[in-house]
């Protein structure tokens, strides 16, 4: 997109004291909400933080939560919500138009057929939408998404709907008639301590050159680690998806490796762990391949380049291999039982970790589902342990029962070393050779069982 000429300098709100609404409180919502509702002093500037922020949510219970300093995805700690002290929460969409920003943060899944789902950004939109027609202050408003969407959603899906429901135009000059737009893709890891919010550069862009530079002090307000202003809102999408593309192709090349190391019988953790000696090879690991983003993101790009014409044969190739591995896993898993005599059909096995990652108790888009749903098919039963996840969620999303930890003196055909938390990388020999019966397998995605045991590993 060309940067419109218009000048809106002295129309766009306050950068400092400018009242802020975050649609969707989730793990990307939450933080951000936080950090912009936190008396500061500005990163750039050290000019006075004093921004109201309205955080907006649909999911009650998730709200009732918040009001009492609980952070179910533990991306924000009790003590973080309690600094903000200019955060107040609502789920009535009426109070959003007493903002003057407004932060798209809702979810951007694919459906069953691995296409991308923008109902939740389309709602989010006409609800913004309605929002801006009621708005009386003489400011221009400011849109910003964060949703990871294909290049050219934000200006093709979500402005038309903006437009239509609040009859106001994208770009226009004139005070209380238009209002700009940003894109600032979300890069929150979730479980990870080290890469937060504000430690993460964040890049920025938005629909005029006025805007763009007023989206980038806005969030480099608050952001420590710095900003970068990406050339236009489209070239801004295109980072935030081939982030995750990458590495969804490396991981799907050492996933392939581990398939073709098999048939060899080599360890594919030890080719790895010699590999890795030299100075420039990339440390990526074989498994299983979910969570919101990475397993998610590929989609979105190869969705829009079919539209165009263009059919992604590399990118395609990297999902395949790794929306396989579930089922090529349990596979192995089955082999060895049967060359140990073991009898497969009814065959007990515990699955350690629901999550999509280790420490975190993020379920979206797990990938272990696929390796249960492939240890069912072969007539097995399957029972999971997660000290992380919420069993309620568990059970309304995937139809699973999880258990908070291992049934006392029960003994398996195999147990699955699925997801690598904390509670089960701690384990000694002695506790996993408790879990299995005579004649029963280890089988270790995450490298965090004893050597000595010979589990079957990637």
């Amino acid at each position: 997109m060309e940067f419109e000429t218009e000048k809106m300098s002295n129309q766009l709100p306050p950068l400092t004291t400018c009242t802020v609404a975050v649609i969707g409180l989730g793990y990307v919502g939450l933080p951000l909400a936080a950090a912009f509702a936190t008396p500061a002093a500005c990163v750039r500037t050290a000019a006075p933080l004093k921004r109201r922020v309205i955080g907006f949510d649909i999911n009650g219970q998730r709200l009732a939560e918040l009001r009492q300093g609980i952070d179910r995805t533990h991306e924000t700690s009790s003590e973080a919500l309690a600094a903000a002290e200019l955060l107040e929460f609502s789920s009535d969409p009426a109070q959003l138009a007493e903002a003057d920003v407004f932060v798209v943060t809702v979810p951007t899944p694919i459906d069953s057929a691995k296409r991308p789902d923008l109902t939740p950004l389309e709602k989010a939109s006409a609800t913004l939408g309605r929002a801006l027609k009621q708005r009386r202050s003489a400011s221009t408003p400011v849109v910003i998404y964060e949703s990871t969407v294909y290049p050219g959603a934000t200006e093709e899906v979500c402005l038309p709907i903006l437009e239509r429901e609040s009859g106001l135009r994208f770009n226009a000059a004139e005070s209380g008639e238009g209002f700009v737009c940003g894109y600032s893709p979300e890069r929150i890891n979730p479980g990870d301590t080290e890469h937060k919010l504000t430690t993460i550069i964040k890049v920025t862009s938005g629909s005029t050159s006025e805007s763009a530079a007023w989206v980038d002090g806005f969030y480099g307000s608050i952001i420590v680690a710095g900003t970068h202003q990406a050339a236009s809102i489209k070239v801004a999408e295109a980072a935030k998806v081939i982030e995750n593309t990458q590495r969804d192709l490396n991981i799907a090349l050492v996933n392939e490796l581990a398939i073709i190391f098999r048939q060899m019988g080599i360890d594919t953790l030890d080719v790895l762990e010699a590999a890795g000696t030299k100075w420039n090879f990339l440390p990526f690991r074989p498994g299983l391949v979910g969570g919101h983003c990475i397993g998610v993101d590929p989609y979105y790009l190869t969705h829009k380049a079919e539209q165009l014409g263009y059919h992604p044969q590399v990118v395609l190739a990297g999902r395949r291999i790794n929306d396989g591995m579930g089922r090529w896993l349990v596979e192995q898993l089955v082999l060895e039982l049967a060359r140990s005599g073991q009898v497969i059909a009814g065959a007990r096995v515990l699955v350690l970790g629901l999550s999509f990652k280790e420490n975190c108790p993020d379920l979206r888009n797990t990938r272990v589902v696929d390796l249960i749903e492939a240890l069912r098919r072969y007539g097995m039963e399957a029972e999971v342990v997660d000290p992380w996840v919420d069993p309620k969620e568990a059970e309304r999303e995937y139809g699973l029962a999880v258990q908070v930890e291992p049934p006392a003196a029960q003994r398996y055909a195999a147990v699955v070393a699925a997801v690598a938390h904390r509670e089960f990388a701690a384990w000694g020999a002695e506790q996993w050779q408790l879990l299995l019966q005579p004649g029963g397998l280890l089988l270790d995605l995450k490298g965090i069982i004893p050597r000595e045991l010979q589990p079957l590993r990637l």
